[in-house]
């Protein structure tokens, strides 16, 4: 039973994210509201790291490492994500970020010189052309002046800067780096990073009045960052991150079906077999893509 309460809350609130992040997005510059959520984030796992009384001492060469494992995982990636999700619903944007998991495994042949097993093959090319059934209409009258062409590029594009952060991840933690202090101080370098290009760019930096900007940023930086990813790592702990990850599986569906209740998403044939493409990839890539990963750190 704590196994199953173990796998939900994760599933669940990540599952929920993807929809949260709607909220943030309109009023507020999305890079500006990405600074805000992982620096709430990080500050609170610092915290919780100096209570605990973990290790947050690190030489220059590793902070550099966990800088860029922030930029990827905590920065540039969810950057993106909001951008997408000015014009794509949540639920498909989830789908789309997926594909991470396919991009995992060839980044891990790339940079890590992980063998590939046939099958995942098999799996990204479903993967892939779930893809394309669901944006067939959208692909076939692609331009770069069309919002939802370029919004679709930007899903893609998140979903490999995620991936290339989960490599420095998997790097960072065969060097003996602990997840929950390299996540802390990486979630406070993304938002610092974030928050620099803003100012660079010339980004106002402001705030909703709103109560729902506040409410899904607490969510986000509070459940998101932390509570989901403490249950989830509590979970590889009893089980072991191959069986863990399968969470991965069922997060694309829980926002597929909050974009449908709340946003209007509207099933097509083609949709629907799409979006069983991408999960049955999804499903190969874990069961026979066992290669050497970490653990996500955010999924939503």
């Amino acid at each position: 039973m704590k196994n199953i309460i173990l796998y939900l809350i994760p599933a669940l609130i990540w599952g929920s994210t993807w929809f949260a992040i709607t909220f943030q997005v309109g009023e507020v510059d999305p890079i500006v509201s990405v600074s805000y959520r992982f620096l709430l984030a990080g500050l609170i796992l610092l915290v919780y790291s100096k209570v605990r009384k973990l290790n947050l001492n690190y030489t220059l060469s590793e902070h550099s490492f966990i800088l860029l494992q922030g930029l990827f995982l905590f920065g540039f990636n969810y950057w993106m994500v909001y951008l997408a999700e000015q014009t794509l619903t949540s639920g498909l944007v989830a789908l789309v970020f997926s594909t991470m998991l396919f991009m995992n495994i060839f980044n891990s042949r790339i940079f890590l010189k992980n063998i590939i097993p046939w099958k995942v093959y098999g799996g990204a090319v479903l993967g892939l052309s779930g893809i394309v059934m669901i944006f067939y209409k959208d692909l076939m009258s692609f331009s770069f002046s069309d919002t939802a062409s370029i919004a679709l590029l930007q899903a893609v594009g998140a979903a490999y800067i995620a991936s290339l952060g989960n490599i420095i991840s998997a790097r960072n933690q065969s060097a003996g780096l602990p997840v929950i202090q390299t996540n802390a101080i990486g979630m406070t370098y993304g938002a610092l990073s974030m928050a620099l290009v803003a100012l660079f760019v010339g980004y106002e930096f402001s705030f909703s009045p709103e109560y729902t900007y506040s409410l899904s940023l607490l969510y986000l930086a509070v459940f998101g960052s932390v509570f989901a990813f403490g249950a989830y790592l509590s979970l590889i702990g009893r089980i072991g991150a191959s069986r863990a990850g399968y969470v991965q599986l069922v997060v694309p569906i829980i926002a597929l079906i909050i974009s449908t209740l709340f946003e209007n998403y509207t099933w097509t044939v083609a949709g629907m077999v799409g979006v069983v493409f991408i999960i049955s990839g999804n499903f190969i890539v874990l069961e026979r893509g066992k290669t050497k990963q970490a653990p996500l750190s955010d999924v939503g």
